[in-house]
């Protein structure tokens, strides 16, 4: 039986050097230009996505809170004033409806509301806030609001100007998505499936 006669050329270090750092540079080329459509996102990805800085807050009993406890979950986040419209409510009920319906991973959900504005009544807001127990509310000086806030000022403009976005920050405090107010529902959950799946974090 005859042997397959190998080309020198092949067998040469530098060759072999070569094959090696062209496999290596295929999945970066494919993950670049062939990335499957069912992995686009449903909400507006903030590219590259942006590290939150931390604030000084007061929670919903006026105790302080850092923003960055929040950290070491997925959050979905609103902002906006207290006197909550109906864009407001619905979002509050697509925050937490998104987070039930992961079942068992909503556990590494969690979902808060960033208040503007300063003359809040705590005492009614809570009696309104009686099917949210889960929300985590945030209020502070105009200064705090102001820091954290600006953070989240995107090309579609800022929190003040009544977006009513939904803001989705990683485990690691880094903004990475935000929603429309008209956004599906449907569309959030798929995110967050797609995300709890391939995610180690959180």
């Amino acid at each position: 039986m005859s042997k397959i006669k190998i080309p020198s050329f092949m067998s040469s270090s530098k060759f072999q050097i070569i094959v090696l750092i062209v496999i290596g540079i295929i999945p970066v080329v494919a993950a670049r230009y062939f990335t499957p459509t069912h992995f686009v996102s449903n909400g507006e990805l903030v590219q590259p996505a942006r590290p939150i800085e931390n604030v000084e807050l007061q929670g919903m009993d006026g105790q302080a809170v850092e923003f960055s406890s929040l950290k070491s979950k997925w959050t979905m986040i609103y902002i906006g004033n207290s006197a909550c419209d109906k864009e407001c409510w619905q979002n509050l009920y697509k925050m937490r409806q998104v987070r039930l319906s992961q079942g068992k991973h909503m556990r590494r959900i969690q979902y808060a509301w960033l208040l503007l504005d300063q003359a809040v009544d705590i005492a009614a807001l809570k009696v309104r806030l009686q099917e949210h127990p889960k929300l985590q509310v945030f209020r502070g000086d105009v200064a705090a609001i102001k820091a954290l806030s600006r953070q989240f000022v995107l090309k579609q403009g800022a929190p003040e100007d009544g977006l009513n976005r939904i803001y989705l920050i990683d485990p690691l405090g880094n903004l990475m998505m935000s929603y429309p107010a008209d956004a599906d529902p449907t569309g959030i959950r798929k995110d967050f499936e797609r995300l709890l799946r391939v995610s180690q974090i959180g």
